[in-house]
């Protein structure tokens, strides 16, 4: 004798069983982009005569939406070698995230680049990855002559092409300050 099964009941089967299955869950992405708030940029004499200068970015909801709330200017003395110091801040957590410790952590991915078109200012990173390639959270500024003119900070993000080339990756930050030297 032979038991035939309606096919609705294959179906009913089939969808109750597949019905019990979990939902995939989206594991946590390690490496999602951090909310940057805040670029302050520390210039110090390497001679420790002219005072120290800070120029600071400040945009609290982060790109578009409102204007930045700060967006200062670089202002140098002539003829002085400074030693630069970058923090990035998300300062939408309490306390304030240092998203610079994260660039930090992930130096071997993070490239920041400068570019000083208008500028007598000769720009070079100091600080190194463990792949002995440059980072740019920490630099010397060399300022020649009186000038004045724009200085374009970026830090790129560039996770297993980082060969020190600026045209690599994508930005993290993209900031032009004012410059000038005087």
């Amino acid at each position: 004798m032979k038991t035939i099964i309606p096919i609705s009941q294959v179906l009913f089967f089939f969808f109750f069983l597949s019905s019990c299955d979990k939902a995939p869950t989206i594991p946590p992405n390690p490496n999602e982009e951090e909310l940057i708030t805040t670029l302050q940029i520390t210039f110090i004499d390497s001679l420790g005569i002219a005072p120290n200068v800070v120029a600071k970015y400040q945009d609290l909801d982060g790109d578009g939406g409102n204007a930045p709330l700060l967006w200062d200017s670089i202002k140098l003395q002539t003829n002085t070698t400074y030693l630069a110091n970058i923090v990035l801040l998300d300062e939408t957590k309490m306390p304030a995230d240092t998203i610079s410790n994260e660039v930090l952590d992930e130096a071997v991915d993070h490239l920041f680049c400068f570019e000083v078109p208008d500028t007598n200012c000769v720009i070079t990173r100091t600080d190194k990855d463990l792949n002995n390639l440059e980072i740019g959270l920490q630099s010397t500024w060399k300022t020649k002559n009186q000038t004045s003119g724009n200085v374009r900070i970026l830090l790129r993000h560039q996770p297993g092409i980082k060969t020190g080339d600026c045209s690599l990756g994508a930005s993290d930050v993209d900031l032009i300050f004012g410059m000038k030297i005087e």
